[in-house]
């Protein structure tokens, strides 16, 4: 069990590092919107698992979990900045988690958006990358924004 979860880790920071590099997220999307799943990990306050998306950083990684429950979706592409403005911060507002590189069998890392916004602007930082946000003025406002909301 201790390597399943420092394999599931390190698929996670891997992700990181992919899509900062590629500045592309994959994501599993049909007529009703992205592919859920529920948490293995975390509770909502009814005891009821807390929902989740969930992205990957290759294109085959997630073409290969459309199956089963997943098979009428297609994968999505979707530009790291609007993954980290809308969806991060959206997921964040609506009490879901993000799974990030789950396998055919659905085991991946599971996260809290706003802590992804925060190691996703610290590997960009790295990189000496900025992004274009609608929303935001750059990685550093983001980060600052994404710090004070997770304080108050």
């Amino acid at each position: 069990m201790i390597q399943d979860h420092i394999t599931v880790k390190n698929r996670h920071i891997k992700f990181i590092k992919t899509i900062c590099e590629t500045e592309i997220v994959y994501g599993l999307k049909n007529e009703n919107g992205y592919a859920t799943s529920s948490s293995m990990h975390y509770d909502d306050e009814n005891g009821e698992p807390i929902g989740m998306i969930c992205f990957w950083a290759e294109k085959v990684r997630a073409k290969s979990c459309i199956k089963d429950g997943w098979k009428k979706y297609q994968v999505a592409e979707i530009k790291l900045s609007e993954f980290m403005e809308n969806f991060c911060v959206g997921m964040e507002n609506d009490g879901l988690l993000i799974g990030t590189q789950f396998d055919q069998n659905m085991f991946g890392f599971e996260a809290e958006p706003l802590e992804l916004i925060l190691e996703l602007s610290t590997e960009l930082k790295t990189l000496g990358k900025n992004l274009n946000f609608k929303k935001y003025d750059g990685i550093e406002d983001i980060d600052k924004q994404t710090k004070s909301v997770m304080n108050e």
